[in-house]
């Protein structure tokens, strides 16, 4: 048995931990800023040069994005997604795209073999939005609806690591999706690829699943 003694957390670790888990939940939203110093002071119940070096340590992680005059703003929902957009300039993009082929191939693989008639029916659904969004012209319903259907495929593969991995990239793709579209939004029509890979999932097909999104992601065009 070891004789190691664990030295006690510090107060920024445990502000750190805190921080991290409003983001996660949703209490801060992406995108959005965070309540004011003074106020995460009295919130946390600790002094201003532990709020900011709990602040700074998010902001290394990429999570918290400091704005001059305008606050601090909520960047990513983990250190992964904070990692990605740092990286999501748009000559990266391709780069951004390779990683999601990968991850999404391999989680519709993975569904085609987990899937139940309940994972199906729920791309389903999600599919039927985005497709009526495009019809409509709504590059907003159609962002996410499309989007969700993306995060559904993966969440329906049952692979914890692949579906932790896929919501850093799903943040930067929000982010982004509106500027790799092929073209306006009234000449789009839903990327092939996205009914068959329900398709496929539905009949356990894993390498037609594979192939189905091949063919949307290549489909997707990166602006020079």
């Amino acid at each position: 048995m070891s004789g190691q003694i664990t030295p006690p957390r510090r107060t920024s670790e445990l502000v750190v931990q805190r921080m991290q888990e409003l983001i996660a939940d949703g209490t801060w939203p992406l995108g959005e800023r965070i309540p004011a110093e003074p106020e995460l002071v009295a919130q946390f119940g600790v002094g201003r040069n532990t709020i900011r070096e709990a602040a700074r340590a998010l902001e290394h992680a990429g999570m918290l994005e400091p704005r001059r005059g305008d606050g601090t703003y909520v960047r990513g929902r983990s250190p992964l997604a904070g990692a990605i957009a740092r990286r999501s300039t748009p000559s990266e993009l391709r780069d951004l795209l390779e990683v999601r082929r990968a991850l999404e191939s391999e989680s519709a693989a993975g569904a085609a073999g987990r899937a139940d008639d309940e994972d199906v029916k729920r791309l389903r659904t999600l599919l039927s939005r985005t497709e009526r969004a495009l019809a409509d012209g709504d590059l907003d319903r159609y962002t996410e609806a499309d989007i969700a259907f993306h995060a559904e495929l993966v969440v329906a593969s049952g692979n914890a690591l692949l579906i932790e991995m896929y919501d850093g990239i799903a943040e930067v793709i929000a982010r982004t999706h509106p500027a790799v579209l092929r073209r306006p939004l009234a000449e789009q029509t839903h990327p092939r690829g996205h009914r068959d890979v329900v398709d496929a999932i539905e009949r356990g097909d894993a390498g037609a699943a594979r192939a189905a999104v091949y063919a949307y992601v290549d489909f997707t065009e990166v602006p020079e």
